[in-house]
This record gives C-alpha cells, structure tokens and sequence, in this order.
C-alpha cells in the first residue's frame, strides 16, 4: 500500500512547502479513495477494449471533478494524486491543449472518409490508459462543445478514470454558449460519471504569494532575471511544460507554462506576427503571465509596439495577473513613434496591473 495522500500532504505542510487547509486536505479523502482503487486495479481489464464501443453499463462513479475559486490549490491536489497515482497508464495535459489535440485527429479521421471520426479518435486516447487527469477544463468553443459529451461517453466506456479540475461548477460549464441545450447531456454525464465535489479553501494562495511582492522588474539584467526566476519558481515548484495553443491554423508556443501560469519573452509574444485572436487564446489558456524582456520602443519597433498594446489590453480586460521585466519603467517605454500618445493607456494599465489586488475579479480560472 502506497502512503496516504493526506500524510504526504501534512508532511509537505511540516517541512513548510505547503500551508495547512481544512478544505484543501478533506479534498484529499475522495482523491485518496480513488488511488486506493488504482491500487487494487491499476490496468484496465483486457476485456475493456474488446466492449468499447459497447454502450457502458452503469458501474458508479469513474473520478472526480474538482472546482473551486482562483488559486486555492485544485492543480496542486491534482498533481499531488497524479504523482502517487499507482498505475504506469496515466496522463495529465492541461484541457485546452488536450481539446486541439482532439480536434487535430478529428480533423486527420474524417480524411479517411470514416462515418464516425469520434469513434477512432477516442479508441486512440483510451488504448493502454488508465487514468487521465486534465487540469482547468472550461468550454468556450462551439467546435469543442459539440463533441466533447461523445468523446467523454467513449472514454467512461473504455474504463478511463477522469479526474478534472474547474473554476466552473459543471452546471456553469459553457454558460451563454451558443446551440448550449445541445451541450446539456455532457453536463448530466459529468455529474452522473464523476463525484463533483468543491474545495472550499480558505485562501487564494497564489494571490497570497504575490501579495507585497515585486511583480516589475526594471532595468534589464541579471538582478531582474533571478528575481523573476526566484518568483517563478515560488509560484510553480520548480515544474513547467510547454503548451501550444492552436488559433485559427496557427500554433502559439509557450516555452513555460504550469497550472495556468506561463512564462515568455517579449520576442516570444510581440516579435511574431500574432494578433488579437492569439492573444485573446492566451488569456483563455493562463491567469498569470510572466513576460520578460520588454525593451525600450520606438518608431522602429511600431509593429512590436502595436502587438504590446494589443497584449496589455487583452491581459488587462481578461484580468491575468501580470509579471514583468523591462527596460524602462512603464511611462519610458514607447516615448516616440506612431501611436506613442496612445501608449499612455498601456503605460497606465501597467501601473494598475502592478496592484497587489489585480487578476481577483477574474471568473474564468481555475
């Protein structure tokens, strides 16, 4: 027997990694439940591939939907499990990334002229997996509301545990969408599938962490960079991956990203010929941002200006919290140029974005 996910936790907690949460360690018992249960059955049965597109027999709950307000540690659980979780046949992708990966070998099936592109597609996703955890799912897009209930119905067929973390209660999943009465039975499969169950927390702990930090950095040069790198590591534990984000055909890289937190520079973001629709999927995709490497503007660097300016606003209306490095200090950045008395908008968000409060109205994380 592996240990209790709620001694680990409480070790964390003594050592100082973690601060203790009522809320956050009675969310351990379900989890605890459930990788007790990988435990005893940590593969799928041989037989499951053979019934999978058999329509599943009502066998209880298949994992857990997790949800709850910004930063009160859903990701951090989730991972917790995920790493004690006693089966090889496991993944965890952050949803979004896992939803264009969908639609790419959709898109890849109906090539073939197959009828039912679903059905090899999801057989692809269940073959030799176990358990898949999918951090911050949120249905904004049509495309992806209209397969996502067939997909899940093959995936719980297929014997797949699912565990998911939300900010949204699956009621609240794509509110005001469009044709959303056709998205309906995905919501009752979720809460028929899964145990939906809140964590409460007392604390927004990313909030937390920020609070009476410095959060821009100037001028450039290695004192900015280990602080931010010190930051960085604060927020994310010292793990990172890499997420695409697919908009429109093009893919949008994020060197550094975890649990809705990325990191890039501003060459990454504003030196590439990207536009709104980019930058309105990257706010859709993280609630913090660290952007690093803001240089001093001009009227040589209009088009670099222009797409900063597009960034902030996006970042400003979406409230993703922001962390910087930059040359000047925000009214100092863009001083000449086409577009440089506009700037004092941005210069001004900036400064707001810097506040200890900033990004805690935002109802679109998880």
């Amino acid at each position: 027997m592996g240990q209790h996910l709620q001694a680990i936790y409480d070790t964390r907690v003594a050592e100082g990694l973690l601060r203790p949460d009522p809320a956050q360690r009675a969310a351990l018992v379900r989890l605890e439940s459930l990788r007790e249960m990988l435990e005893v059955n940590p593969k799928p049965r041989a037989s499951l591939l053979a019934r999978f597109f058999k329509p599943p027999e009502p066998t209880g709950k298949q994992g857990i939907y997790l949800w709850g307000g910004v930063g009160r540690g859903k990701s951090m659980l989730m991972d917790l499990f995920f790493q004690h979780a006693p089966t090889p046949q496991k993944r965890r992708v952050h949803f979004h990334a896992f939803m264009q990966e969908v639609q790419s070998a959709l898109h890849v099936a109906r090539k073939t002229g197959v009828e039912d592109a679903i059905k090899p597609v999801a057989e692809g996703i269940a073959r030799n997996l176990r358990l898949l955890c999918f951090d911050e799912m949120q249905i904004t897009d049509i495309a992806d509301a209209m397969i996502v209930g067939r997909l899940f119905e093959k995936l719980f067929a297929a014997g797949v545990i699912i565990v998911t973390t939300s900010n949204r209660h699956p009621k609240d999943l794509y509110k005001d969408g469009l044709n959303r009465q056709l998205f309906l039975p995905f919501i009752k499969l979720i809460e028929d599938r899964l145990e939906v169950d809140q964590l409460d927390a007392m604390t927004d702990y990313r909030q937390d962490r920020l609070a009476g930090t410095q959060v821009y950095f100037t001028p450039l040069g290695a004192e900015a960079t280990r602080a931010i790198d010190a930051v960085w590591r604060d927020l994310t534990g010292g793990q990172e991956e890499v997420l695409c984000l697919e908009v429109k055909g093009r893919e949008v890289k994020l060197p550094r990203y975890w649990a809705g937190m990325a990191r890039a520079s501003f060459w990454d973001l504003c030196g590439q010929p990207l536009g709104p629709a980019d930058y309105l999927a990257l706010v859709g995709a993280v609630k913090l941002l660290v952007l690093e490497g803001i240089p001093r503007l001009d009227a040589t660097k209009f088009n670099e200006a222009k797409r900063f300016v597009t960034l902030i606003d996006a970042l400003y209306e979406g409230h993703v919290r922001l962390i910087a490095s930059a040359e000047e200090t925000p009214e100092r950045l863009y001083l000449e140029g086409a577009g440089s008395f506009e700037f004092e908008r941005t210069a001004s968000r900036l400064r707001e974005m810097q506040g200890a409060a900033w990004g805690e109205g935002r109802d679109a994380l998880s």
